[in-house]
């Protein structure tokens, strides 16, 4: 009797962990979302995505989604940062798209900047792109650097925004977090995301709706827990960072002075590593200056690519 009891016990317990790993991530539409985000920028967001539908190339058992359009001899390459697709750019990305080629990926779940940099060199392949100006922002930032470390032949210049430089600082404070992703259920995860969008992310962009429906939608299915998980990897993987004079690619790095998720230490840190860099500091604009301040953010991008500063 004693055992037939345990054994119900412990299928209803399993049933109950079961139950919670398979509870679905929440999800929310496009509408809902956006509701609070002023219509002609939520039009415009939809708009961008049904002409410029990503395409698609499998590299080494994943599949890239990526776009490319515009004109102009110069391509420039956007690369987004853990919360983002390739559609977050699209802004500034048809401010430039008169004069330059640009072009942006999502990144499938794959866990390290060297398999990153495989689908990305593989993308610009097939595309029969030689050579880019690099914009990238937070994680994306990161990889650019890694790009220039390690191949410097396909980067003319490039920009580091919202960023920090190789360091051992954010995998020791997130050692147990990291530890617990491969665990903790995905509604979990996204629930912890929407939480950081609402009490950071949003206040440190000047209350933009548009930076908060981004992440949000982010968290309500658009990207997965194995995407945010390999992200996480990517954000810890060391690499040597590239001598920038020596290579003679010019850099420009972006940082806001109230970035919620790149502290002060990690920005000075970043222009250390890279002090022939020129610098500009944002104020109050927070982790997506080009969500919430797009206009100023194409005027810095283009002054860059003219003048250097």
């Amino acid at each position: 009797m004693i055992r037939r009891i345990m054994l119900i016990l412990l299928g209803i317990l399993l049933l109950l962990i079961l139950g919670i790993y398979l509870y679905p991530t929440p999800s929310q539409s496009f509408a809902e979302v956006y509701g609070q985000v002023d219509e002609a920028t939520a039009v415009s967001l939809q708009t961008f995505r049904q002409e410029h539908a990503p395409q698609q190339l499998e590299v080494d058992g994943e599949t890239w989604a990526y776009t490319v359009f515009g004109k102009g001899e110069q391509t420039v390459l956007f690369l987004h940062g853990m919360t983002g697709a390739y559609d977050i750019w699209w802004q500034v990305m048809e401010n430039l798209a008169a004069d330059y080629q640009v072009m942006s990926v999502t990144y499938p779940p794959v866990d390290s900047l060297a398999g990153m940099a495989e689908g990305v060199t593989a993308v610009l392949d097939a595309e029969h792109i030689e050579s880019v100006n690099l914009v990238g922002s937070s994680l994306g930032g990161y990889f650019s650097q890694y790009l220039v470390a390690n191949y410097p032949d396909r980067v003319e210049t490039a920009v580091f925004a919202n960023t920090f430089p190789p360091n051992e600082i954010i995998a020791e404070e997130n050692k147990t977090l990291g530890g617990l992703l491969p665990i903790i259920p995905e509604w979990v995860v996204m629930g912890v995301l929407k939480g950081s969008a609402e009490d950071s992310l949003y206040p440190a962009a000047g209350n933009s709706e548009l930076v908060r429906a981004y992440v949000l939608e982010q968290a309500f299915g658009r990207m997965s827990k194995a995407q945010f998980l390999a992200r996480y990897h990517a954000v810890i993987d060391p690499f040597a960072p590239p001598d920038l004079a020596a290579l003679g690619i010019p850099a420009m790095i972006v940082e806001a002075d109230n970035d919620p998720l790149v502290a002060q230490t990690l920005r000075e840190m970043l222009k250390a590593t890279y002090p022939d860099a020129a610098v500009h500091t944002l104020h109050a604009v927070g982790h997506f200056p080009y969500l919430n301040e797009p206009e100023r953010y194409t005027e810095l991008l283009t002054n860059f690519w003219a003048t250097g500063n």
